[in-house]
């Protein structure tokens, strides 16, 4: 028989115990609920002591317990897959509380009020953006030119070269156009994470803490972006969300004293 532990979701402010309505990871009937210390509580339900895999189900189930979660209440978020060893699950849970009571609470009030708010920004035409790299650049117009016509055994070489130059000019013209994007975003934010771009077409692909207040003034601005360069580049915006780009509390329970 597995060894039973709990499945943590995230750590918030909680004076009792309560349960939520959602789901538990890998259970249709599991129970989502609190367990406290001294105005602290993680978000737990049981679960066996195992490493649950990274599936696009496992993550979306605990992406759902904390939106439900949110709704009530602000929270930090605990990383993906977190289970308590099979020692003790409430001794654990009581010793994480605990020893990190500090770091919780300063974290709680650094985001109370606030909500983390998603853009990702594309090229709508990748062809037309190489396009224009090649009207916009000389040097690589007049290598491009030359290699025409000729084996690519024979410029092997040069067409590697000639990649990279349009690369970087890619890479030019996209932090030209994602700063001009976010730009008036920064200004309406308290923090941001701009991520890794994914693939040619992506420009922006960042995260914004907001003041719960400004938000309808964020998704103006988004609308007022989106708006104007329609025609160019297609976004993408996500809000309200769990702070997952600004707090992901990590657990070692062999660190806990």
């Amino acid at each position: 028989m597995a060894e039973l532990g709990k499945y943590l979701y995230c750590i918030i402010p909680c004076q009792e115990e309560r349960s939520f309505n959602a789901v538990a990871i890998g259970s249709e009937d599991g129970r989502v609920y609190t367990m406290c210390h001294t105005g602290l509580a993680v978000v737990v339900s049981d679960s066996p002591v195992k490493q649950y895999e990274s599936t696009r189900q496992n993550m979306m189930a605990h992406e759902r317990v904390l939106e439900t979660v949110l709704r009530e209440t602000t929270l930090l978020p605990v990383r993906f897959g977190t289970v308590t060893d099979s020692t003790s699950p409430p001794q654990s849970i009581r010793k994480l509380l605990a020893s990190r009571f500090a770091e919780f609470k300063k974290l709680l009030s650094e985001i109370e009020g606030k909500v983390e708010l998603g853009l990702r920004v594309f090229w709508r035409d990748e062809k037309a953006i190489f396009e224009e790299i090649v009207a916009e650049n000389t040097d690589i117009r007049r290598l491009r030119d030359s290699l025409s016509g000729k084996s690519a055994a024979a410029t092997h070489f040069d067409r590697i070269h000639l990649g990279e130059m349009v690369q970087a000019a890619l890479n030019r013209k996209r932090a030209s156009e994602a700063t001009m994007i976010l730009q008036p975003l920064h200004r309406l934010a308290h923090d941001v994470r701009e991520n890794e771009v994914l693939g040619n077409r992506m420009i922006v692909n960042a995260a914004f803490l907001v003041d719960s207040r400004r938000e309808p003034e964020f998704d103006q601005e988004v609308s007022k972006l989106d708006e104007r360069l329609r025609e160019r580049t297609v976004f993408k915006y996500i809000g309200s969300a769990p702070p997952y780009n600004f707090v992901n509390i990590v657990v070692d329970w062999k660190e806990l004293v």
